[in-house]
């Protein structure tokens, strides 16, 4: 089982632990879900759904995430919400997940060119955390200057990872575009070739960062798109994925079959054939979000419409006009509808992803 290749067993995992979990998804062909978190109410949602299936789970927040983790009235001129919110969000996962019982991989969503400050005041906090605990705040960052020149994507990337080699630390970076639109990045209107990343810059990557650290992954585009969208419309090609693991273990003479980390970005809509062939070709983390934002709303929004005449004022309802309604009208009921309703989504990922029953 996973949990036999780790030094931890539960809680924010990183470094080699990091390593060796990725490494036995490879082996075992699984892939881990990466769930875009925003709040304690949506890691919970997460960590239930992980708990439950038995299985290790990636949390991660992405630059508006982590800014609404810290309110959303606060000033972010400076990415001072994003950073705050990521810190504040970090030290709450690292302090609630050991009591599910599962590992945790601790992680930041796509951090473009124009963000890299929000990256470099996470790492400030990563560097602080490390002084005092032998190991960064983070499992792993990812920076994206997929929309960049490849030699600054790739030159930016190196000077990061070199920053989180000292630490163990995680990086993961793109190359080639995934289209649609996310977060405030849209990528609806480039051209289609730049959805469909080429061998050569895999070996490029590969040979640029693993000459510095061991610790990184790519998210290589392959017609990814993010959002949701019809099938069909959306061509996704994952064997292009298996050309590439064999580009680089021949260019590069590894013993390995499947030397790098892959990543699966876009993948709502996907069908199951697809995750599994993209899977078995060495994608080791699937990044959910759009379903999971549709399946939180849909436990709330079924609640207000079945308890509507119990929550229109705080006394009086059909059962009487002096019967109090705090029962139907505290958070803490109608926002637990909506975590019930997103872990029942992150459950079906992790079955499809082949994660449950891992543990």
């Amino acid at each position: 089982m996973a949990t036999s290749q780790l030094s931890r067993k539960t809680g924010v995992i990183v470094g080699d632990d990091v390593l060796k979990l990725f490494k036995y998804a490879q082996e075992k062909e699984f892939a881990i879900p990466a769930i875009n978190v925003t709040s304690s109410s949506t890691v919970v949602a997460a960590l239930e759904a992980a708990r439950d299936k038995k299985a290790p789970i990636i949390l991660q927040m992405s630059q508006g995430g982590a800014a609404y983790f810290a309110g959303k009235g606060v000033a972010n001129d400076k990415q001072q919400a994003s950073i705050a919110g990521a810190v504040a969000g970090a030290h709450y996962i690292r302090s609630v997940a050991p009591i599910y019982g599962i590992p945790v991989i601790l992680h930041t969503d796509h951090c473009a060119k124009k963000l890299l400050p929000w990256l470099d005041g996470m790492m400030d906090a990563d560097e602080a955390y490390y002084k005092e605990h032998g190991e960064p705040l983070f499992s792993s960052h990812m920076i994206d200057l997929s929309e960049e020149e490849v030699d600054y994507n790739i030159e930016t990337t190196a000077k990061y990872l070199k920053r989180a080699a000292p630490m163990k630390q995680f990086l993961e970076m793109e190359i080639g575009i995934t289209g649609g639109e996310e977060d405030g990045v849209n990528n609806e209107d480039v051209d289609n070739n730049s959805l469909y990343t080429q061998p050569e810059d895999i070996l490029n990557i590969y040979n640029t960062l693993s000459a510095i650290s061991p610790y990184f992954s790519i998210a290589a585009g392959f017609g990814n798109v993010h959002g949701v969208y019809k099938p069909g419309n959306v061509k996704l090609h994952p064997e292009l994925l298996n050309k590439h693991q064999a580009h680089v273990k021949d260019k590069t003479g590894s013993k390995d079959n499947k030397p790098v980390f892959l990543v699966f970005h876009g993948g709502s809509g996907s069908s199951k054939a697809e995750y599994k062939e993209a899977i078995s070709n060495g994608v080791v983390k699937v990044n959910l979000d759009t379903d999971l934002q549709y399946a939180y709303l849909t436990g709330i929004r079924d609640y207000v419409l079945k308890k509507k005449d119990y929550i229109m004022t705080q006394v009086g309802n059909p059962e009487g006009e002096d019967k109090p309604n705090k029962k139907f009208f505290d958070p803490r009921v109608w926002v637990r509808e909506g975590e019930k309703t997103m872990s029942a989504r992150v459950q079906e990922g992790l079955v499809d992803f082949n994660t449950a029953n891992q543990l």
